[in-house]
Protein backbone atom coordinates (compact mmCIF):
# COMPACT_ATOMS: atom_id res chain seq x y z
CA UNK A 1 0.00 0.00 0.00
CA UNK A 2 1.43 3.39 -0.97
CA UNK A 3 1.73 6.31 1.41
CA UNK A 4 -1.28 8.65 1.51
CA UNK A 5 -1.79 12.10 3.02
CA UNK A 6 -5.05 13.59 4.24
CA UNK A 7 -5.49 17.16 5.51
CA UNK A 8 -8.64 18.62 7.00
CA UNK A 9 -9.92 21.64 8.92
CA UNK A 10 -11.00 20.96 12.51
CA UNK A 11 -12.60 23.66 14.66
CA UNK A 12 -12.48 23.57 18.45
CA UNK A 13 -14.82 25.88 20.37
CA UNK A 14 -13.28 27.65 23.36
CA UNK A 15 -14.82 27.41 26.80
CA UNK A 16 -14.46 31.20 27.22
CA UNK A 17 -13.14 34.08 25.10
CA UNK A 18 -9.35 34.38 24.74
CA UNK A 19 -8.66 38.12 24.57
CA UNK A 20 -5.23 39.57 23.76
CA UNK A 21 -4.03 42.91 22.38
CA UNK A 22 -4.52 41.63 18.83
CA UNK A 23 -8.17 40.58 19.25
CA UNK A 24 -10.50 37.94 20.69
CA UNK A 25 -10.70 34.24 19.84
CA UNK A 26 -13.74 32.07 20.53
CA UNK A 27 -12.55 29.02 18.58
CA UNK A 28 -9.31 27.39 17.47
CA UNK A 29 -9.08 26.52 13.78
CA UNK A 30 -6.68 23.63 13.24
CA UNK A 31 -5.29 21.83 10.22
CA UNK A 32 -5.05 18.11 10.97
CA UNK A 33 -2.72 16.08 8.76
CA UNK A 34 -2.83 12.28 8.68
CA UNK A 35 -0.17 10.31 6.82
CA UNK A 36 -0.72 6.58 6.31
CA UNK A 37 1.92 4.14 5.19
CA UNK A 38 0.76 0.54 5.23
CA UNK A 39 -0.63 -0.19 8.67
CA UNK A 40 1.14 2.78 10.29
CA UNK A 41 -0.50 6.16 10.74
CA UNK A 42 0.97 9.49 11.87
CA UNK A 43 -0.85 12.68 12.83
CA UNK A 44 0.13 16.33 13.12
CA UNK A 45 -1.62 19.63 13.74
CA UNK A 46 -0.97 23.22 12.68
CA UNK A 47 -2.79 26.40 13.67
CA UNK A 48 -2.80 28.93 10.81
CA UNK A 49 -2.23 32.41 12.24
CA UNK A 50 -3.45 35.57 10.45
CA UNK A 51 -0.60 37.57 12.03
CA UNK A 52 1.72 35.64 9.69
CA UNK A 53 -0.55 35.86 6.67
CA UNK A 54 -1.96 32.37 7.14
CA UNK A 55 -5.51 31.07 6.91
CA UNK A 56 -7.12 27.64 6.91
CA UNK A 57 -7.59 27.92 3.15
CA UNK A 58 -4.01 28.89 2.36
CA UNK A 59 -2.60 26.22 4.68
CA UNK A 60 -4.65 23.51 2.99
CA UNK A 61 -3.52 24.79 -0.41
CA UNK A 62 0.14 24.65 0.65
CA UNK A 63 -0.26 21.07 1.87
CA UNK A 64 -2.10 20.06 -1.28
CA UNK A 65 0.79 21.41 -3.37
CA UNK A 66 3.29 19.11 -1.66
CA UNK A 67 1.00 16.07 -1.53
CA UNK A 68 2.75 14.29 -4.45
CA UNK A 69 6.12 14.82 -2.80
CA UNK A 70 4.96 13.49 0.58
CA UNK A 71 3.10 10.54 -0.91
CA UNK A 72 6.22 9.69 -2.92
CA UNK A 73 8.10 9.25 0.35
CA UNK A 74 9.67 12.64 1.15
CA UNK A 75 11.21 12.81 4.62
CA UNK A 76 11.35 15.56 7.23
CA UNK A 77 14.62 16.99 5.97
CA UNK A 78 13.13 17.40 2.50
CA UNK A 79 10.31 19.45 4.02
CA UNK A 80 12.78 22.07 5.24
CA UNK A 81 13.35 23.20 1.65
CA UNK A 82 10.08 22.08 0.05
CA UNK A 83 7.82 24.07 2.40
CA UNK A 84 8.16 27.44 4.09
CA UNK A 85 8.07 27.65 7.90
CA UNK A 86 4.54 27.92 9.23
CA UNK A 87 1.49 26.01 10.37
CA UNK A 88 1.15 23.89 7.22
CA UNK A 89 4.70 22.56 7.45
CA UNK A 90 4.28 22.03 11.19
CA UNK A 91 1.30 19.75 10.64
CA UNK A 92 3.11 17.68 7.99
CA UNK A 93 6.42 17.54 9.87
CA UNK A 94 4.81 16.37 13.11
CA UNK A 95 2.74 13.78 11.24
CA UNK A 96 5.96 12.39 9.75
CA UNK A 97 7.61 12.24 13.19
CA UNK A 98 4.59 10.36 14.53
CA UNK A 99 4.53 8.00 11.55
CA UNK A 100 8.25 7.28 11.86
CA UNK A 101 7.94 6.55 15.58
CA UNK A 102 5.20 4.00 14.95
CA UNK A 103 7.08 2.40 12.07
CA UNK A 104 10.27 2.09 14.14
CA UNK A 105 8.38 1.20 17.33
CA UNK A 106 10.37 3.89 19.16
CA UNK A 107 9.21 7.11 20.76
CA UNK A 108 9.93 10.45 19.14
CA UNK A 109 11.75 11.38 22.34
CA UNK A 110 14.11 8.44 21.87
CA UNK A 111 14.56 9.27 18.18
CA UNK A 112 15.51 12.84 19.09
CA UNK A 113 17.74 11.79 21.99
CA UNK A 114 15.56 13.62 24.53
CA UNK A 115 13.94 12.59 27.82
CA UNK A 116 10.38 11.29 27.75
CA UNK A 117 8.03 14.23 28.42
CA UNK A 118 6.95 14.44 32.04
CA UNK A 119 4.65 16.57 34.17
CA UNK A 120 6.03 20.12 34.26
CA UNK A 121 4.99 23.65 35.23
CA UNK A 122 3.27 25.47 32.39
CA UNK A 123 1.84 28.99 32.40
CA UNK A 124 -1.84 29.60 32.92
CA UNK A 125 -3.04 32.70 31.10
CA UNK A 126 -4.97 35.68 32.42
CA UNK A 127 -6.43 37.39 29.36
CA UNK A 128 -7.12 41.09 28.89
CA UNK A 129 -10.07 42.46 30.84
CA UNK A 130 -10.66 45.12 33.44
CA UNK A 131 -8.09 45.12 36.23
CA UNK A 132 -10.79 43.91 38.63
CA UNK A 133 -11.77 40.99 36.40
CA UNK A 134 -8.12 40.07 35.84
CA UNK A 135 -7.54 40.08 39.60
CA UNK A 136 -10.44 37.65 40.04
CA UNK A 137 -9.08 35.41 37.30
CA UNK A 138 -5.61 35.47 38.87
CA UNK A 139 -7.00 34.70 42.31
CA UNK A 140 -8.56 31.51 40.91
CA UNK A 141 -5.11 30.27 39.80
CA UNK A 142 -2.99 31.99 42.45
CA UNK A 143 -1.34 28.74 43.54
CA UNK A 144 -0.11 27.96 40.03
CA UNK A 145 3.69 28.19 39.65
CA UNK A 146 3.59 30.38 36.52
CA UNK A 147 1.02 32.89 35.25
CA UNK A 148 1.05 34.75 31.93
CA UNK A 149 -0.57 38.18 31.97
CA UNK A 150 -1.93 39.44 28.66
CA UNK A 151 -1.89 43.25 28.47
CA UNK A 152 -2.23 46.02 25.91
CA UNK A 153 -1.24 49.66 25.82
CA UNK A 154 -4.38 50.94 27.51
CA UNK A 155 -3.94 50.07 31.18
CA UNK A 156 -0.96 47.72 31.60
CA UNK A 157 0.14 49.08 34.96
CA UNK A 158 -3.25 48.48 36.58
CA UNK A 159 -3.54 45.05 34.96
CA UNK A 160 -0.11 43.87 36.10
CA UNK A 161 -0.57 45.22 39.62
CA UNK A 162 -3.97 43.54 39.91
CA UNK A 163 -2.62 40.14 38.90
CA UNK A 164 0.47 40.39 41.11
CA UNK A 165 -1.64 41.36 44.14
CA UNK A 166 -4.02 38.46 43.56
CA UNK A 167 -1.19 35.96 42.93
CA UNK A 168 1.75 37.10 45.05
CA UNK A 169 3.86 33.92 44.79
CA UNK A 170 3.57 32.88 41.13
CA UNK A 171 6.22 33.63 38.55
CA UNK A 172 4.86 36.18 36.07
CA UNK A 173 5.23 36.55 32.31
CA UNK A 174 3.85 39.80 30.90
CA UNK A 175 2.83 39.59 27.24
CA UNK A 176 1.74 42.75 25.38
CA UNK A 177 1.63 40.91 22.03
CA UNK A 178 3.53 43.69 20.19
CA UNK A 179 1.15 46.41 21.45
CA UNK A 180 3.73 48.61 23.21
CA UNK A 181 6.25 51.05 21.81
CA UNK A 182 9.71 52.03 23.00
CA UNK A 183 8.37 54.75 25.29
CA UNK A 184 6.01 52.37 27.09
CA UNK A 185 8.72 49.72 27.50
CA UNK A 186 11.04 52.25 29.10
CA UNK A 187 8.27 53.67 31.27
CA UNK A 188 7.25 50.23 32.53
CA UNK A 189 10.68 49.09 33.71
CA UNK A 190 10.31 50.21 37.37
CA UNK A 191 6.87 48.59 37.59
CA UNK A 192 8.15 45.31 36.17
CA UNK A 193 10.80 45.25 38.89
CA UNK A 194 8.37 46.26 41.60
CA UNK A 195 5.89 43.54 40.63
CA UNK A 196 8.67 40.96 40.35
CA UNK A 197 7.89 40.12 36.73
CA UNK A 198 10.13 37.31 35.52
CA UNK A 199 9.82 37.81 31.77
CA UNK A 200 8.52 40.43 29.33
CA UNK A 201 7.42 38.79 26.09
CA UNK A 202 7.60 40.60 22.72
CA UNK A 203 6.51 44.04 23.92
CA UNK A 204 7.04 45.86 20.58
CA UNK A 205 6.25 44.87 16.99
CA UNK A 206 8.67 42.60 15.19
CA UNK A 207 10.56 44.81 12.76
CA UNK A 208 10.45 47.74 15.18
CA UNK A 209 12.80 46.28 17.78
CA UNK A 210 16.25 47.36 16.59
CA UNK A 211 16.52 49.85 19.47
CA UNK A 212 16.62 46.90 21.89
CA UNK A 213 20.26 46.39 20.87
CA UNK A 214 21.11 49.48 22.93
CA UNK A 215 18.68 48.81 25.79
CA UNK A 216 19.44 47.25 29.16
CA UNK A 217 16.14 45.82 30.44
CA UNK A 218 15.24 45.50 34.10
CA UNK A 219 13.85 42.01 33.42
CA UNK A 220 14.64 39.66 30.52
CA UNK A 221 12.80 40.27 27.26
CA UNK A 222 11.66 37.31 25.18
CA UNK A 223 11.41 37.32 21.38
CA UNK A 224 8.21 35.75 20.11
CA UNK A 225 6.94 37.21 16.83
CA UNK A 226 10.51 38.31 16.05
CA UNK A 227 11.93 34.77 15.98
CA UNK A 228 10.78 31.90 13.80
CA UNK A 229 13.76 29.80 12.72
CA UNK A 230 17.41 29.32 13.63
CA UNK A 231 18.53 31.74 10.91
CA UNK A 232 16.85 34.57 12.87
CA UNK A 233 19.01 34.06 15.95
CA UNK A 234 22.11 36.18 15.22
CA UNK A 235 19.91 39.28 15.21
CA UNK A 236 17.71 38.06 18.07
CA UNK A 237 20.72 37.48 20.32
CA UNK A 238 21.63 41.17 20.05
CA UNK A 239 18.16 42.35 21.04
CA UNK A 240 16.64 39.77 23.38
CA UNK A 241 17.62 37.54 26.26
CA UNK A 242 15.14 34.70 25.62
CA UNK A 243 13.68 33.08 22.48
CA UNK A 244 10.17 31.64 22.34
CA UNK A 245 10.08 28.46 20.27
CA UNK A 246 6.68 27.72 18.73
CA UNK A 247 6.28 24.87 16.30
CA UNK A 248 3.74 26.78 14.23
CA UNK A 249 6.35 29.52 13.67
CA UNK A 250 9.30 27.21 13.05
CA UNK A 251 7.31 24.94 10.79
CA UNK A 252 7.55 21.78 12.85
CA UNK A 253 9.53 19.91 15.44
CA UNK A 254 12.51 19.34 13.10
CA UNK A 255 13.31 23.05 12.79
CA UNK A 256 12.23 23.76 16.38
CA UNK A 257 14.88 21.37 17.71
CA UNK A 258 17.54 23.12 15.61
CA UNK A 259 16.29 26.51 16.79
CA UNK A 260 16.34 25.52 20.46
CA UNK A 261 19.84 24.07 20.25
CA UNK A 262 21.19 27.09 18.37
CA UNK A 263 19.59 29.47 20.88
CA UNK A 264 21.31 27.69 23.75
CA UNK A 265 24.65 27.84 21.94
CA UNK A 266 24.24 31.61 21.68
CA UNK A 267 23.54 31.89 25.41
CA UNK A 268 19.84 32.69 25.05
CA UNK A 269 17.19 31.50 27.46
CA UNK A 270 14.42 29.32 26.06
CA UNK A 271 10.66 29.51 26.23
CA UNK A 272 8.23 27.07 24.65
CA UNK A 273 4.92 28.51 23.52
CA UNK A 274 1.88 27.59 21.49
CA UNK A 275 -1.18 28.93 19.76
CA UNK A 276 -4.63 28.17 21.14
CA UNK A 277 -4.74 24.60 19.91
CA UNK A 278 -5.61 21.02 20.70
CA UNK A 279 -3.28 18.59 22.45
CA UNK A 280 -2.09 17.32 19.08
CA UNK A 281 -0.10 20.56 18.78
CA UNK A 282 1.14 20.34 22.36
CA UNK A 283 2.44 16.74 22.35
CA UNK A 284 5.47 17.49 20.10
CA UNK A 285 6.05 20.85 21.79
CA UNK A 286 6.56 19.01 25.09
CA UNK A 287 9.92 17.84 23.76
CA UNK A 288 11.07 21.47 23.50
CA UNK A 289 9.44 22.24 26.85
CA UNK A 290 11.75 19.80 28.58
CA UNK A 291 14.69 21.95 27.41
CA UNK A 292 13.12 25.29 28.33
CA UNK A 293 13.29 27.84 31.14
CA UNK A 294 9.68 28.94 30.67
CA UNK A 295 6.82 26.81 29.36
CA UNK A 296 3.54 28.22 28.06
CA UNK A 297 1.49 25.37 26.63
CA UNK A 298 -1.99 25.96 28.02
CA UNK A 299 -3.65 26.18 24.57
CA UNK A 300 -5.83 23.07 25.02
CA UNK A 301 -6.90 24.20 28.50
CA UNK A 302 -9.02 26.87 26.77
CA UNK A 303 -10.98 24.38 24.66
CA UNK A 304 -14.51 23.33 25.49
CA UNK A 305 -13.50 19.85 24.33
CA UNK A 306 -9.99 18.61 23.45
CA UNK A 307 -9.00 15.57 21.43
CA UNK A 308 -9.45 12.37 23.51
CA UNK A 309 -6.37 11.35 25.47
CA UNK A 310 -4.75 14.79 25.37
CA UNK A 311 -2.80 16.76 27.93
CA UNK A 312 -4.25 17.71 31.30
CA UNK A 313 -3.69 20.67 33.61
CA UNK A 314 -3.08 19.91 37.27
CA UNK A 315 -3.03 23.25 39.07
CA UNK A 316 -0.54 24.82 36.67
CA UNK A 317 1.37 21.61 35.98
CA UNK A 318 0.88 20.11 32.54
CA UNK A 319 0.51 16.34 32.40
CA UNK A 320 1.53 14.60 29.14
CA UNK A 321 -1.08 12.94 26.92
CA UNK A 322 -2.05 9.30 27.22
CA UNK A 323 0.41 6.70 25.85
CA UNK A 324 0.03 6.31 22.12
CA UNK A 325 -1.63 9.72 21.65
CA UNK A 326 1.30 11.04 19.57
CA UNK A 327 4.93 10.15 19.08
CA UNK A 328 5.02 6.67 20.56
CA UNK A 329 4.14 3.19 19.28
Amino acid sequence: MRRTLDAQHDRFALSRPFRIARGVKTAADAITVTIRDGSALGRGEGIPYPRYGESVETALEVIEAVRPLIEAGADRQTLLTAMKPGAARNAVDCALWDLEARQQERSVAAMAGLPTPARLPSALTVVIDTAEAMARAAADIAEAPLIKVKVDAEAPEAQIRAVRTAAPRAQLIVDPNESWDEAIVRQMQPLLLECQVDLLEQPVPAGEDAWLERFQPAVPICADESVHVAADLPTIARRYQVANVKLDKSGGLTEALQLAQAARELGLGLMTGCMVSSSLSIAPALLIAGMSDFVDLDGPIWLAEDRPGGVRDDGGYLCPPAPGFWGSP
